[in-house]
């Protein structure tokens, strides 16, 4: 799943490189896309690499390769509401998901979508499907399910493709690991940290760097408090 963004980004340098032969520079990238900065260009791109959609080419000025492009080119529909969940205690945890004693038949947790491991994506959609809880103790109302996109956090013991469990909260602790809402459009699976006045979303692999924002750039949309994968 791509954001809008990074959708439109995509598509844009693709059929300026059928159209030239080159990639566009990032001044016509930001022009396109109505940013303020080419710091968000970067940032796309950079998604777009962790997901195998693009690749740089090193050694050349304005090289970039397109791999792929997503199964759907139609855009994403306008006026479409965001997810806003409201994250918070609880320490993470993780199940098997092919222990039957581990998912209760009454407990079922709604997945509100994908969240990245990784670079921000923008704020989740609505729920997709609903996955057996490990705990009989999560409430549906009071907690979602994302499914994680990206390899940031695997010295956290979360992988690509584990669906996480998080408690609605707009506060968090130090250390907690959260999905945070950053600037009100995109929203990233990453480990809370509080640095004086500052907001730190640290990554739990050593490939990929720490992000620093004001308070009032993060929002705090759920903890995590539980994990299920699958074993295929």
């Amino acid at each position: 799943m791509l954001t809008k963004k990074q959708r439109e980004l995509l598509l844009f340098i693709n059929d300026r490189i059928k159209e030239t032969g080159v990639s566009p520079s990032f001044d016509e990238m930001k022009e396109a896309l109505d940013l303020a900065s080419k710091s968000g260009i970067h940032r796309l791109i950079t998604a777009l690499e962790e997901r195998g959609f693009l690749r740089r080419l090193a050694h050349r000025a304005r090289a970039l390769e397109v791999l792929k492009l997503p199964e759907s080119v139609i855009p994403m529909q306008a006026g479409r509401t965001p997810f806003r969940p409201s994250v918070v205690e609880g320490s993470a945890s993780s199940s098997n998901g092919s222990r039957k004693t581990a998912m209760p038949r009454g407990t079922m947790i709604p997945v509100m979508g994908r969240i990245a491991a990784g670079t921000a994506i923008d704020a989740i959609e609505h729920e997709t499907r609903r996955v057996a809880a490990p705990d009989d103790g999560l409430d549906p109302d009071t907690h979602y399910a994302l499914e994680v996109q990206g390899e940031s956090m695997i010295n956290a013991g979360i992988l690509d493709g584990d669906v996480v469990i998080l408690k609605k909260t707009e506060t968090a602790q130090s250390g907690d690991i959260v999905v945070a809402l950053i600037n009100e459009e995109t929203a990233t699976l990453k480990r809370f940290r509080k640095k004086g006045g500052s907001i730190a979303l640290e990554a739990a692999n050593p490939a990929f760097g720490t992000q620093i924002f004001g308070p009032d750039h993060v929002k705090i949309q759920g903890k995590l408090v539980a994990l299920v994968r699958r074993y295929h």
